[in-house]
């Protein structure tokens, strides 16, 4: 049976909670300090002197982090295409505000990142005197220790590319139920991993990766609510009268 691309209202969603939750765990992560953590993490993947476990490795450097990137980005352009198309295409327009979600969502979820970076200057692990680099580690909010060469370690780039695929989840919800989780998990799975390989090179801290999550999926479901999200229609109390 054809489904029908027409989607009269979505399904019910508790944005309070969706969007409640991972503000409080980035209010809880600027309280208290995640460093401890991220050390020991860091040091499970580091051999002192002679750097970290996935430094030259060329599974993660050229297939999980380059070719997988260039995947992504490949499908984000698809969509694109598709969304262009969809001006033209007739068979396409009642897909166009879906479309055109995803290509905003997943644009956000990754172009965010390097202003984000430049503007808070973190060092990456491997440029840390504590592995074997020279530089000084500082917390997020901490005024920046000085260096001739400032971080752009946070948030965690590669781990975007993986997490901006939430958008999937989203435009999939009210139409697909059953693929919106499938992507769900994809997207999850995906920035996970993208997340470990970088951590094993010694370019981020778990936090660093933490971050890129929370803001990614707060993206995507704002220009969820902004642009697909059409809620029950409020119901009429039995018995009322109608004026005509």
């Amino acid at each position: 049976m054809a489904e029908t691309s027409t989607v009269p209202v979505s399904r019910p969603f508790n944005f309070r909670l969706a969007a409640g939750i991972p503000i409080g765990i980035m209010v809880l992560l600027l309280i208290f300090d995640p460093t401890a953590v991220d050390y020991f993490l860091a040091n499970l993947f580091y051999v002192p002197g002679q750097g970290f476990i996935g430094a030259h490795s060329y599974w993660l450097e050229t297939v999980l982090h380059d070719r997988a990137k260039q995947v992504v980005i490949i499908l984000a352009v698809l969509f694109a295409v598709g969304f262009a198309a969809s001006w033209v295409v007739a068979s396409l327009r009642p897909w166009r505000r879906t479309l055109g979600y995803i290509v905003l969502a997943m644009g956000l979820s990754t172009g965010i990142i390097t202003p984000l970076k430049n503007l808070t200057q973190v060092q990456c692990p491997w440029s840390l005197s504590d592995f074997g680099g020279v530089e000084t580690h500082t917390p997020l909010l901490s005024h920046r220790a000085p260096s001739l060469k400032p971080g752009l370690c946070w948030p965690g780039g590669h781990a975007a590319t993986g997490f901006s695929l939430l958008a999937l989840f989203f435009a999939l919800r009210d139409r697909k139920p059953r693929a919106a989780r499938v992507a769900l998990a994809v997207a999850l799975g995906l920035g996970v991993l993208f997340s470990l390989g970088r951590m094993m090179q010694g370019a981020h801290f778990l936090s660093h990766n933490v971050w890129t999550l929370l803001i990614d999926w707060l993206i995507c479901l704002a220009c969820y609510r902004w642009l697909l999200y059409r809620p029950q229609p409020a119901a009429v109390p039995a018995g009322a009268a109608v004026n005509t």
